[in-house]
């Protein structure tokens, strides 16, 4: 059963100060210390922590490199993405290392105000979209077409949707458009929140292994789909401006090249924090390998990510600017 591996906190993971170096093993080993990237003190680094399990393994690696190379003081935050922006003008927070779409907060906080910058993508696509358990879709393949959902409708239904099938989502704070779809594509559903990206899960889940009806919200990269291989919905495709007013959207969600943002305030203060946040990319497959061992595995975040930056030595010295 999956489990969310990160209950709600704000923690502080803390290194003494000062370089500390590691020896190398004939594999290479990424915890060594670079004396080029670690000749500036770090001091303090907050990062916003936002609540899916992608973004905390971009977080696991990136604090486990700014502590183990730089010897950083890393603050993380748990709070949702718009409060993650509010940070940037009350200097509490320094970074955000997944940022999916919000145009309406990067023109208020980006281009208007000047207290962040977009920091580059991480290398990871993500794809936002309505989704049916694979069971449903090998038995009901036109499934698959929105057109044909209204004739399904009455499957999905709940106590809590009532006469209308049940259509779940996850965390309120998440990007979603699915009120409005419904409404414009005349679909007979109700929106119902899970309330967590972890409950999502185990919706689907448990409906694929008993069979049971399910339709929501869902996306990648995300390492669940290689254990429950839900199915895509389509939906009218997506042309760019189809989305610009949130009520009258009728159109699939946009492909999101994910990026980082980060503070002017942090930008400006010479630590080497910021070379690493700056350099760090990888792929949809690091980053799920990564969120399967915290999310499923059930490692502790240094645990998981030492596992992945031992395997890829050269990569985090790219990071490291070394």
């Amino acid at each position: 059963m999956f489990k969310n591996h990160r209950a709600r906190r704000v923690t502080t993971f803390v290194l003494l100060a000062g370089a500390v170096t590691f020896a190398s093993s004939a594999a290479g080993n990424a915890q060594v210390a670079y004396s080029k990237a670690s000749t500036a003190k770090c001091g303090t680094v907050t990062l916003a922590d936002n609540a899916w399990v992608g973004y905390e393994a971009n977080l696991a690696v990136v604090s486990y490199v700014l502590k183990h190379n730089l010897g950083c003081k890393v603050v993380v935050k748990n709070i949702s993405e718009e409060i993650s922006w509010q940070g940037f003008a009350s200097g509490q927070v320094d970074a955000i290392l997944e940022n999916w779409g919000h145009q309406d907060l990067a023109k208020k906080y980006i281009t208007t105000q000047k207290v962040a910058v977009d920091l580059g993508l991480t290398g990871n696509k993500g794809i936002i979209g309505w989704y049916v358990v694979p069971w449903m879709a090998k038995k009901y393949p036109d499934i698959l077409n929105y057109k044909n959902l209204n004739k399904y409708a009455s499957m999905f239904k709940t106590s809590e949707s009532g006469s209308k099938g049940a259509f779940l989502d996850g965390d309120p704070s998440y990007v979603t458009n699915d009120e409005a779809l419904i409404k414009n594509l005349k679909l007979n559903f109700k929106v119902i929140y899970t309330g967590s990206e972890a409950a999502l899960i185990t919706s689907f889940r448990t409906a694929e292994a008993q069979k049971k009806p399910m339709i929501g919200y869902f996306y990648e990269p995300q390492w669940f789909l290689a254990q429950v291989p839900l199915k895509h919905v389509t939906l009218p495709p997506y042309t760019v401006g189809c989305d610009t007013v949130a009520a009258k959207v009728a159109c699939d969600y946009p492909p999101y090249p994910l990026n980082k943002v980060a503070a002017v305030k942090f930008m400006k203060s010479g630590s080497p924090a910021v070379a690493v946040i700056k350099n760090f990319k990888w792929t949809n497959a690091d980053q799920n390998s990564v969120a399967k061992s915290l999310a499923f595995d059930h490692l502790t975040d240094d645990a998981a990510a030492k596992i992945w930056v031992n395997a890829h030595p050269a990569q985090v010295k790219t990071w490291l600017g070394a």
